[in-house]
């Protein structure tokens, strides 16, 4: 019966259904690959999967055949076009393969499908190849796409021309119409996704009730496509207006105006001057939660970290607006959510003026320190265009050598800049931003004698959150080099006068198990889910505070710690005033386009 069908509906059924097999059998190796050892076989994600991927295949379809309706590009009626479609079908056949390669490696890295996001890092070409190239066989993918891509050359040229020199009697003219109107019916259905007023949306994958089943569903296409509508965003003057009376309520705004929408905040202290404390601010690179010690984590990875927050105030229940760590770095320095889609507001021109807490600390010395460039993300701009004499270190001021694609390693990162602070004479305000913890997972080899690798089998690693045991050491790695901050900073004489903050920039997404509610873990909560710690032994008493916070809290309470004037303009609240509150963490996910 198929051999009968007319040849252009047999050449397109040939090309459509070979993808849909590679589509299939890539999604039985994605669920497979990155499941976890505990969780079952989901039918219902594959069955939609199908349907995603049926949709992508039938737009393909319709193409073939609306390219295919013009009788001079028909290759049965003008064989000379044969080799013209097996070129343009490999190059097709050369985006699928990219498209995918890099939506597994994408996942690897970010635990989320393909999407526009990744046009983020087109903004930091040269870092995020370097980091590929450090982490990934990029030689062997190459060599196997090329592979690949010759095999289905030859396989499609054999195809076309076996079907276009096929000489057997076809069907009557009426059988034929018949079949074309089911076939290109059936391609429009597949194209809708559903029987249904509205089509098959990229949000359906996400009325499972954990997020892999979402992910396990989509295919790149999908997800990429789907999320190229949020790269424009603004805001709707009405609706703020709309809440203004509740948000000015919950921030404390002194003098209301809803029509000016004013949310400054003044903040004066009886006592400023009385004691100038030093400030460390460490934005502590992928810090997730549920993978550290402090939250029972049975591998114990950051056991130091653990010991530092018994000694210091500790939240609990801090979150990123966020995920990433240019979104992380802009929230933390600047207390508004990044909420630009889908590059992040410190590469928007129009965004990069802000007012930042930090810069009201205008009698301190101002540094900034990051072991590779600030031209990452612009994150250069966002610092020199709001923040006044501020000093930033980066990769060439260290004499440090580079390690790999994120410059000097932490700990040295973390030892040069102690001792430029302890040279310093008036008060000062320091950032440090670690990036070790980070693929490629780098651990220098001056190091490896006294940081010991341990390992673990793969089951192990993942019942506790770790894909690998490159990402459990550079968890341990980042462990160890707070350590040697914090030992080394004890032997200088600012140490007693210094408060030091830790905040991770973002958390990850997994499977935190037993050791939170299963929402954090289904509701990809665990992405922002970070550490946040004030450590100062001879100005703070140790307390743990389970209230929810954020990262925009961070700045707001350091100048309330410090007895420092500040204005704030932000969603940010200091921790350290009114406890008895409700308070609140805003997050905005930028893969998944949630609110909470």
């Amino acid at each position: 019966m198929i051999k009968k069908m007319p040849k252009l509906i047999r050449w397109t059924l040939s090309m459509l259904l070979m993808l849909l097999s590679v589509m299939t059998l890539y999604r039985f190796y994605f669920f497979f690959y990155y499941r976890g050892a505990s969780r079952p076989f989901s039918g219902s994600s594959f069955l939609l999967g199908l349907r995603y991927d049926a949709r992508f295949l039938a737009i393909l379809g319709l193409g073939m055949l609306l390219m295919t309706s013009l009788p001079f590009l028909n290759p049965f009626r003008n064989k000379k076009m044969i080799q013209f479609w097996v070129v343009v079908l490999t190059l097709i056949v050369f985006v699928f393969l990219v498209f995918y390669g890099a939506d597994f490696y994408y996942y690897d890295y970010l635990k989320q499908r393909l999407n526009a996001s990744v046009l983020n890092y087109f903004s930091d070409a040269a870092i995020s190849l370097g980091m590929v190239w450090e982490t990934y066989p990029v030689i062997k993918i190459v060599i196997g796409l090329v592979l690949l891509l010759g095999l289905f050359y030859f396989w499609q040229k054999r195809q076309l021309m076996k079907i276009a020199y096929d000489e057997r009697e076809g069907m009557s003219q009426k059988n034929r119409v018949i079949v074309w109107i089911i076939f290109i019916i059936s391609l429009a259905g597949f194209t809708f996704g559903r029987l249904s007023q509205y089509p098959l949306r990229w949000s359906d994958a996400f009325a499972f009730s954990d997020d892999f089943k979402g992910h396990t569903a989509l295919n790149p296409f999908q997800s990429f496509f789907s999320s190229m509508q949020f790269r424009s965003a603004n805001f709707d003057i009405k609706k703020v207006r709309k809440g203004y009376a509740e948000m000015s309520d919950y921030l404390g705004v002194q003098n209301s105006d809803i029509q000016a929408l004013n949310f400054e905040r003044e903040f004066q202290f009886s006592d400023s001057g009385a004691i100038r404390p030093n400030v460390v601010l460490v934005i502590c690179e992928s810090f997730s939660a549920y993978k550290s010690s402090m939250f029972g984590n049975h591998l114990n990875p950051t056991p130091y970290f653990n010991q530092l927050c018994d000694g210091g105030v500790f939240f609990e229940r801090c979150f990123s607006p966020a995920f990433g760590t240019a979104r992380g770095v802009w929230a933390v320095i600047t207390g508004i959510p990044d909420v630009q889609q889908p590059k992040t507001s410190s590469r928007n021109p129009g965004a990069v003026d802000q007012h930042s807490i930090f810069n009201d600390f205008n009698d301190y010395e101002k540094m900034y320190f990051l072991g590779g460039s600030t031209t990452w993300a612009n994150i250069r701009g966002v610092l020199k265009n709001n923040i006044s004499d501020l000093k930033i270190y980066e990769q060439e001021d260290f004499k440090s050598a580079q390690v790999d694609v994120w410059g000097i390693s932490d700990k040295n990162l973390f030892l040069e800049a102690n001792k430029i602070l302890s040279h310093q004479t008036k008060p000062f305000f320091a950032i440090i931003q670690t990036a070790d913890n980070h693929r490629p997972y780098t651990i220098p080899n001056e190091d490896l004698n006294e940081f010991k690798k341990i390992e673990y089998p793969s089951d192990t690693l993942k019942k506790y959150g770790f894909e690998d045991n490159g990402q459990f050491n550079a968890f341990r790695y980042a462990d160890f080099n707070f350590k040697k901050f914090v030992e080394a900073a004890k032997k200088e004489k600012y140490f007693d006068n210094t408060i030091f903050v830790f905040v991770g920039d973002h958390g990850l997404r997994g499977n935190a198990g037993n050791l939170f509610p299963k929402s954090f873990t289904q509701q990809g909560i665990l992405a922002e889910h970070v550490p946040l710690l004030f450590y100062a032994p001879i100005l703070l008493s140790p307390q743990k505070i389970r209230r929810v916070c954020s990262q925009l809290d961070v700045m707001p309470s350091i100048a309330t710690l410090a007895r420092h004037p500040y204005k704030n303009t932000t969603l940010g609240l200091s921790l350290f005033n009114d406890k008895s509150r409700d308070k609140y963490a805003f997050i905005a996910d930028p893969d998944l386009y949630s609110i909470g």
